[in-house]
């Protein structure tokens, strides 16, 4: 006989590739342009949204608040709970720690960063030219952030609102606005 009149009696397992991403409707690592397409409230993508509010609630007192980190675990769940497009019930599946830490963590994937490479030079520039010209120093910031994408410009309205309320409450989560811009300067900036 010849091999090609073999016939073959079981079926292979074959191996497949990960489905996962096909799948997933994906929200980490998506431009903010494409995430505000499914905003509802001020042009922010809903993740941040839903995690902001939940922090609101729960976090805005707590210890640490985006210093400790959260549970490795966790994230991941929320993170692929998001990415497939499930409902995220963060009162019930999340804590402070990880949810803070998965806010970050959608800020530092971003394909793009809060502040684009194009405009980081000139925020540097301004800040060393202007220290003691408080007034110049806002209207050549104001100028730049003009500059910023519209989605980019609503999401950090949004969270510079939120971590302002973060600090309000530094005397109990010892989060200084200080602190707070050591925590999301490498998130914002790449």
């Amino acid at each position: 006989k010849s091999l090609s009149s073999i016939q073959v009696r079981h079926t292979t397992n074959k191996v497949l590739p990960d489905l996962q991403f096909s799948r997933e409707r994906s929200t980490f690592g998506v431009p903010l342009e494409t995430l505000i397409q499914d905003a509802k409230q001020c042009g922010v993508p809903f993740l941040v949204t839903q995690m902001v509010e939940y922090l609101e609630v729960v976090g805005l007192e707590h210890v640490g608040i985006f210093r400790i980190s959260g549970s490795v675990n966790k994230i991941k769940e929320l993170k692929q709970k998001y990415n497939r497009g499930e409902k995220v019930d963060l009162i019930n599946d999340g804590d402070v720690d990880s949810v803070a830490s998965l806010l970050k963590l959608f800020l530092k994937e971003l394909p793009v960063a809060v502040f684009p490479d194009s405009i980081c030079s000139g925020l540097l520039k301004t800040f060393q030219e202007h220290k003691i010209h408080t007034k110049e120093c806002i209207e050549n910031l104001r100028r730049l952030l003009s500059c910023l994408p519209k989605a980019h410009q609503n999401l950090l309205q949004f969270l510079s609102a939120f971590l302002l309320k973060v600090a309000t409450y530094s005397a109990v989560n010892f989060m200084t606005l200080e602190n707070l811009a050591i925590v999301f300067g490498p998130a914002l900036f790449k």
